[in-house]
């Protein structure tokens, strides 16, 4: 039954291509009055997402299904089927993938908060600087000039940049899965993960500044560390002083989860304005927002009903019975700001994955020279992160080296904003996409193992 219910899924994703091209539709330029096509696509895109979640029943993550199924539909021209080539150009479908991926951003802010940070040590932030500066090296000034010589020095930045990602999501989902996630091995990944996000957007606002700039010098990448730095240390500062006041001020008007949900999602876009103002990546400015917006900074908002009901509901209970409602009530509402954007996630996130898998063109692996250049540049993102497990003290190096490894949404980024600058071809956006998946692919089996065999 259940097989029958996944291959009509699959059927029925699969025949959409096939029915828009028979009405002909086309999805550019988009006008106010040519959106159905845009609205059809959207609607192909996302239930395609879903059913690539059929690949979480094989143990593997969600983000590796998009992928894939992003890169099958977007290869169909290579059995003759060319209508989703149109997608690839979608000026509206593009806009929503890219605020995918600043929502997205805003929810790992939101998880990795400063506290988090500040707690798990200094073996956490010694895992993550090696775990960025050795594949960073590996990518812009060993590997990536030996095996594609003749690119210019912004493609050798951004190959080394697409290195140093770590996809704490992957992973965390392991630990959890095992039953892990609170030994000494997760806290220390799971933090030197955080830790390298930051690092990492802020080799993503410099590789990025000097690709624009078309400087490499000293006093340039100076100028955009500190300029990136600034804006991180600035937002989090100014972010704790006005947060508690303008949920308290925004919760006066209404303390519902409407106000609640626009409070949050606007602050998230105002950072990332301000980020893109100065020169630096939007993403960086929503994952600041992120990393400033507390939950607890929310806890003025209540929806009243909710509070009554349950009040009327327990004034029969024991004092301390009635008191422990209460306050998981209140510990519900301290958390509610990220289970009310989870939902918008789901919308626009896929999007993003999707699209980047669409940009993925698999005749390009058809030359030898490019399977073989994917496959260097693999080993060396697995080498680039396992080696941080060595720097990692008294526990299993091991899982914390391969903890490490998984690229995810992180990677994919750098590589789609160098594609966006032109700083990389498509033959070498392919090959990093290619990495990112197999760092993907490879790590949860792997970790899997080497945390049951600790057992």
């Amino acid at each position: 039954m259940i097989r029958r219910r996944i291959l009509t899924l699959l059927l029925i994703v699969g025949l959409l291509p096939l029915i828009a091209s028979a009405t002909g539709g086309e999805t550019t330029p988009v006008s106010i009055h040519s959106l159905a096509p845009t609205f059809f696509w959207m609607a192909v895109l996302l239930m395609a997402a879903k059913v690539s979640g059929l690949i979480e029943r094989f143990g593997q993550p969600a983000v590796l299904g998009e992928l894939l199924i992003g890169v099958a539909l977007g290869n169909l021209h290579l059995f003759g089927i060319t209508i989703i080539d149109a997608v690839k150009e979608n000026e509206l479908l593009q806009f929503l993938a890219e605020l995918g991926v600043v929502i997205l951003l805003f929810q790992i802010g939101l998880e990795s908060n400063i506290q988090q940070m500040l707690r798990v040590g200094p073996r956490a932030l010694l895992v993550a600087t090696v775990g960025v500066v050795v594949p960073f090296a590996l990518g812009a000034a060993l590997v990536g000039p030996l095996i594609l010589p003749g690119l210019s020095n912004n493609a050798y930045l951004f190959l080394g940049a697409a290195l140093t990602a770590t996809s704490v999501g992957i992973t965390a989902r392991v630990f959890r899965d095992i039953g892990k996630l609170q030994s000494p091995e997760a806290r220390i990944v799971l933090g030197a993960a955080v830790i390298d996000d930051v690092i990492g957007l802020i080799i993503l606002a410099v590789v990025s500044a000097i690709a624009t700039e078309g400087s490499v010098g000293l006093a340039s990448v100076t100028l955009i560390t500190a300029k990136a730095l600034i804006f991180l240390i600035g937002a989090i500062l100014l972010g704790y002083c006005i947060a508690p006041h303008l949920g308290r001020l925004f919760a006066k008007i209404h303390s519902g989860t409407g106000m609640k949900l626009t409070l949050a999602i606007s602050l998230g876009l105002l950072f990332a304005a301000a980020a893109q103002w100065i020169g630096l990546a939007p993403i960086v400015g929503a994952f600041a927002a992120g990393l400033v917006f507390d939950p607890v900074h929310f806890r003025h908002f209540k929806d009243p009903e909710i509070v009554t009901d349950v009040r009327k509901a327990i004034e029969n209970l024991h004092s301390k019975e009635r008191e422990g409602i209460l306050h998981a009530l209140e510990r519900h509402s301290h958390r509610h700001v990220e289970e009310l954007i989870e939902p918008l996630g789901h919308f626009l996130v896929p999007l993003f994955f999707l699209m980047i898998g669409l940009k993925v063109e698999l005749a390009l692996l058809a030359q030898p020279a490019i399977l073989l250049v994917a496959l260097v540049i693999t080993v060396a993102a697995f080498a680039g992160k396992i080696v941080s497990g060595l720097v990692a003290g008294k526990v299993r190096k091991s899982i914390v080296g391969w903890g490490m490894v998984p690229r995810g949404e992180v990677g994919l980024i750098f590589a789609s904003m160098g594609l966006a600058l032109g700083v990389i071809s498509k033959d070498v956006f392919s090959v990093i996409v290619i990495m990112v998946i197999l760092t993907t692919l490879f790590t949860p089996p792997v970790l899997t193992l080497l945390l049951r065999r600790h057992d």
